[in-house]
């Protein structure tokens, strides 16, 4: 007997199989593509101007107890801050960003003025003292830093008489950022608060004529007084701390201004206005305000001091110091429209075409 060949032609269950597990994969890849795409389109976007060495753990602890997914875009070392602050300003009316962590108060003072800021005033609000925080719910600060003069111990006395002494001969074993940002920019406006503008001028033109080092910043200032190229500085806290680590020979000294105060730049948080998640905003400006992530921050690399009360036998004893000082603080309340001329003028100074362009 003859046998049958066997039929090649697929029965017909076959065929649809074949052609639907492709298209079940791409319907697959599809729903993936798309959870993702949803899940970045709700997060939270955090504009963040604190280090993302500091922030960034602090973002994911946040992240992990709430579930809130949060996308960070943080600032460069070369705008400090500013670049940030000046992005808000433009995108007002069309927010991209729901909370903006900034490492300085000045600029969040600007922000609220020109009406960026949504004010909420929640459980963190209020365990921060009035000093630190807009009445009105604006901006809030917590986790300050103090401007200081970083000393190498190998070149000079670490003492303010020493630094007194050095700092009104010849500075060319000094070096300083230059004024157009970050803390330097607060230093700045404190003095032309304080000495009105005249006197800030005057400063500022004899430290240049006795050869101060003017730099692009605070880093830089740390790195170049812990090498010994320079015998000391003015930088921030954790910026010497940094070098302290490293064990570099460094101590540091408060800045103090004309009437002894020193100058302490909190961090500042703020919701901003046009937000399509306010809840989730809210949660994580009453989360950066708590006692737990303040205790974080000074338990840091840079020791940075809570603002609100916190178990002080929690915190390390180098901390515990810096809050002496702070509690010396300057007030930086009153100081925006100072801060508003003084930066225009440094504009005019230091930018190209700045004064031309009327920046």
């Amino acid at each position: 007997m003859t046998d049958v060949p066997e039929s090649r032609t697929p029965c017909a269950p076959c065929c649809f199989s074949r052609l639907l597990l492709p298209l079940l994969g791409v319907f697959v890849l599809f729903a993936v593509f798309r959870g993702l795409r949803g899940a970045k389109e709700d997060a939270l976007v955090v504009y963040c101007a604190h280090d993302a060495m500091f922030s960034e753990q602090i973002l994911h602890l946040f992240e992990e107890r709430t579930g809130i997914p949060v996308v960070a875009k943080f600032d460069t070392e070369a705008t400090k801050a500013l670049g940030l602050v000046e992005l808000l300003i433009r995108e007002k009316g069309n927010a991209r960003c729901d909370v903006f962590w900034n490492n300085e108060i000045l600029g969040m003072m600007d922000l609220a003025e020109r009406g960026v800021l949504e004010p909420y005033k929640g459980e963190g609000h209020a365990r921060i003292p009035d000093a630190f925080k807009d009445p009105e719910g604006h901006w809030t600060g917590f986790g300050g830093r103090l401007r200081v003069y970083i000393v190498n111990t190998g070149k000079m006395e670490a003492t303010e008489a020493a630094v007194e002494s050095a700092f009104a001969g010849d500075l060319s074993r000094c070096a300083i950022a230059k004024p157009l940002y970050g803390t330097t920019l607060t230093q700045y406006s404190v003095l032309w608060h304080q000495d009105g503008a005249d006197g800030l001028k005057s400063w500022h033109g004899a430290t240049r004529e006795r050869g101060i080092n003017e730099v692009l910043g605070n880093a830089t200032v740390r790195d170049l007084v812990a090498a010994g190229t320079c015998d000391f500085g003015l930088t921030d806290t954790d910026d010497f701390f940094g070098a302290k680590d490293a064990g570099k020979p460094v101590a540091m000294l408060p800045v103090r201004v004309r009437d002894g105060a020193t100058i302490c730049i909190p961090n500042t948080v703020a919701v901003i206005k046009g937000t399509t998640r306010p809840e989730a905003a809210r949660q994580l400006v009453d989360f950066l305000l708590s006692a737990e992530c303040e205790l974080l921050l000074a338990r840091g690399e840079a020791r940075q001091i809570p603002l609100g009360p916190v178990d002080d036998s929690e915190l390390p004893e180098e901390v515990r110091e810096l809050r002496t000082w702070a509690a010396d603080g300057y007030s930086l309340a009153g100081i925006l429209e100072a801060r508003n001329e003084c930066l225009s003028w440094l504009k005019g100074e230091y930018v190209p075409g700045a004064r031309e362009e009327g920046l």
